[in-house]
């Protein structure tokens, strides 16, 4: 019998005021009962509108009736057959814009909880199913991949399954892009991305850490020494700024700087020797998931007060409901309609508060969203000793400057077609690269695009 409520399933969490202190995962999981409970919500609709709300067209109905059996491993065959991350889209992906957005349960009701069912089958396979993962046959051929984030693993993986040596370029010295420098441990624990990597090194995929394409090699090197076809999942990490006085005064960082220092390079380790801002007040200027990232971090610093400064109101604010929720539970402060104008600083070169505009919210602009106009005379300044600018990214123009013939749009991202096919023969490119800073599964979505690609060119040459 189907389960009518029409509420989720709640998902177990630790207490804000205990969470705020400590880098563990924040939801604590299904167990079974409550995973095959909530798995009988779904209702098998025959047009199966959650599958086309998913952009790596994971099999949700087929798996989610298996969790409702009670066949776990099943389920996660069920996803693993187009999902090669399972564990990371089920903590992650934005499935309120996407699967579970386009439930028919979500009408008269919330959705089916797809993503904490996607987690409860990954995180079950990973205690209870085999670590084994079988390596494919060779077919002879070889692609490069560079970048080892959520398009390039997916890539890779795909590739891997069709027999293809892969060879993973990263920049860094730990695989898993974003998914380790930029989304913290309590959203994403650096285990599960490491877990989830060594299935591909278990296929035969090759990573290369600390490998600069673009000034150890070039793309048009790696045609040299091989390969067959190049793929450029190198992902949108060059900051930007609001070009406002003060952002050079110490104190103020780029949101993709203070996540790798405290993700990657673990400054929230006891032990741990990391330089990082011991801040009281803090200011992170933006509202998108990065934005919430920066700032629930700085909470965990042992900052007393943290503020997150966005220039629309919430209803326009980019970041999941989630993770909003999240942050104010914490203790997060939102100063809505607000408008940085500059950093201010002391004597010693370092921030001493942000100057700030209250806005009004003026006409729809080109993406949609009422414009932000000043209010006159409205500044105020609030009292800070850190600034953190989470505003966005777009993609390092290291790899296009030097290759030969790969083209880029003016925002800097590269030019690709819908198969993922760039302006430079045997060239593939997807995720941020392509798109500037978006989403885990839609990078993946590319990676998989771009495999299925790959595949057929290298078909075609042979």
């Amino acid at each position: 019998m189907p389960n009518m409520s029409l509420k989720k399933v709640p998902m177990p969490e630790q207490e804000p005021n205990v969470r705020n202190k400590n880098f563990e995962e924040v939801a604590l999981g299904y167990t079974a009962e409550m995973a095959m409970e909530e798995a009988a919500r779904c209702l098998h609709c025959k047009n199966q509108p959650c599958v086309s709300g998913c952009p790596v067209n994971v099999h949700i109905p087929e798996f989610i009736a298996k969790v409702a059996a009670g066949d776990f491993q099943g389920a996660y065959d069920e996803i693993a057959l187009t999902n090669a991350l399972p564990a990371i889209c089920g903590r992650v992906c934005p499935q309120e814009n996407q699967c579970e957005g386009k439930c028919v349960r979500g009408i008269k009701g919330e959705p089916v909880a797809i993503g904490r069912l996607e987690r409860f089958v990954a995180d079950w396979q990973m205690e209870n199913g085999s670590d084994k993962v079988e390596k494919p046959v060779s077919n002879g051929h070889r692609v490069a991949v560079v970048g080892a984030g959520p398009a390039g693993l997916t890539c890779a993986g795909d590739l891997a399954k069709m027999g293809y040596q892969v060879s993973i370029f990263e920049a860094l010295q730990t695989p898993g892009g974003v998914l380790v420098y930029g989304i913290p441990q309590f959203r994403l624990p650096k285990e599960i991305v490491a877990k989830e990597v060594g299935k591909l090194v278990q296929m035969g995929v090759d990573i290369e850490p600390d490998m600069v394409i673009g000034k150890v090699d070039s793309v048009d090197e790696l045609f040299e020494a091989g390969y067959e076809a190049v793929f450029i999942g190198s992902g949108a990490g060059l900051p930007s700024f609001m070009n406002i006085p003060g952002e050079d005064l110490l104190g103020v960082y780029s949101a993709n700087e203070y996540l790798t220092r405290i993700n990657l390079m673990k400054a929230y380790r006891e032990g741990y020797d990391t330089p990082i801002a011991k801040s009281k007040a803090v200011a992170v200027v933006g509202g998108g998931n990065v934005a919430m990232d920066a700032a629930r971090c700085a909470k965990r610093m042992g900052a007393e007060t943290v503020y997150i400064v966005y220039r629309r109101s919430m209803e326009e604010l980019p970041a999941r409901a989630e993770e909003v929720h999240h942050a104010k539970e914490e203790g997060i402060i939102f100063k809505l309609l607000n408008n940085p104008v500059k950093i201010l600083g002391g004597e010693d070169g370092r921030v001493n508060g942000i100057e700030c505009l209250e806005m009004q919210l003026g006409e729809p602009d080109a993406s949609g969203r009422r414009r932000p106009l000043p209010v006159e005379g409205s500044n105020f300044v609030l009292d800070v000793d850190t600034v953190i600018m989470a505003i966005g990214t777009s993609p390092n123009p290291l790899i296009r400057s030097t290759t030969t013939g790969l083209e880029a749009n003016r925002h800097g991202c590269l030019v690709a077609d819908d198969a993922g096919a760039t302006t430079k023969e045997g060239v593939f490119a997807g995720g941020d690269a392509v798109t500037g800073a978006a989403t885990v599964i839609l990078a993946m979505g590319a990676g998989k695009t771009a495999a299925e690609s790959i595949d057929a060119y290298i078909k075609s040459k042979n």
